[in-house]
């Protein structure tokens, strides 16, 4: 457990979550420090940097309450209700200056992660991807905060905070969500099995069927394909930051198995939540 995480309590962070979403919170600011202009685009993106670092120390405040145990709807989990929660929240929200959104993104982060190692037994928070246990919604907190942060530091032209200690924590989330952003389109018809193996971390299994996704901590039996991955370029890509093909072009991706062809298909078959 975290060091502030007082024992017994069931919804206390796992080992090390607490301190990564505080030291992301503040990489981010960082990243922002001592920005005068932040009117720049945010490649990849309609946003600039200012509206970016607004909807991340928005998030973090959501995030912070729904931790507390307050309702907080936010769209209805698809990827349309999203976008227009965050258009009406940026409406709102005016603030663009790099030094306060900084200061919001760090306190809001902490107040988060604060909440999840002490708050007691409870219902689950429901999200805008649904209900979580307080562990998921603290590794959904550092998924969001690193797949933005990313694009902070790509804009700004600075070091990026993604490494494969955090993309580990990352994981419970990315494993809890993939079901429910699974393209119907994409996995109609399909049937395989993959097994996903992050290089020096561990592995999980992907099995398709008769249009359903059901997702597994462990490997899978007789995959189809594995997939052997560098865990940043599968969260980046996971996030739509990156594609496969280049990742595969530098060697970050080696796919083996029955049917090794079924790997450039797998980011396909989701949407980045």
């Amino acid at each position: 457990m975290d060091h502030d995480a007082p024992q017994g309590v069931r919804g206390a962070l796992p080992e090390g979550l607490g301190q990564a979403i505080r030291r992301t919170a503040d990489d981010i600011a960082a990243v922002l420090d001592g920005l005068a202009d932040t009117r720049g685009a945010v490649p990849g993106s309609e946003w600039t940097v200012g509206e970016a670092a607004a909807h991340l120390a928005l998030a973090n405040e959501l995030m912070a309450d729904l931790a507390l145990g307050t309702e907080r709807p936010y769209g209805d989990g698809t990827p349309r209700s999203l976008a227009a929660a965050n258009v009406g929240s940026l409406a709102v929200f005016t603030e663009r200056r790099a030094a306060p959104l900084a200061a919001m993104i760090t306190e809001q982060a902490a107040r988060c992660a604060d909440a999840l190692a002490t708050a007691p037994d409870g219902p689950a928070p429901v999200t805008p991807l649904g209900p979580m246990d307080r562990s998921v919604l603290g590794s959904y907190l550092l998924t969001h905060m690193l797949g933005h942060g990313y694009d902070l530091a790509r804009a700004l032209r600075r070091p990026h905070m993604v490494d494969a200690e955090r993309v580990a924590l990352c994981m419970p989330f990315m494993l809890a969500v993939m079901p429910t952003v699974a393209d119907a389109g994409a996995v109609a018809g399909l049937t395989a099995r993959y097994t996903i193996r992050l290089r020096g971390g561990g592995a999980f299994g992907v099995g398709l069927a008769d249009g359903t996704v059901r997702v597994t901590p462990r490997p899978q039996d007789r995959p189809d394909c594995t997939i052997l991955i560098d865990p940043v370029a599968f969260l980046l890509i996971a996030l739509g930051r990156r594609g496969p093909w280049s990742a595969m072009a530098r060697g970050q991706i080696l796919a083996t198995g029955r049917k090794p062809w079924l790997a450039p298909r797998f980011p396909t078959l989701f949407t980045a939540p």
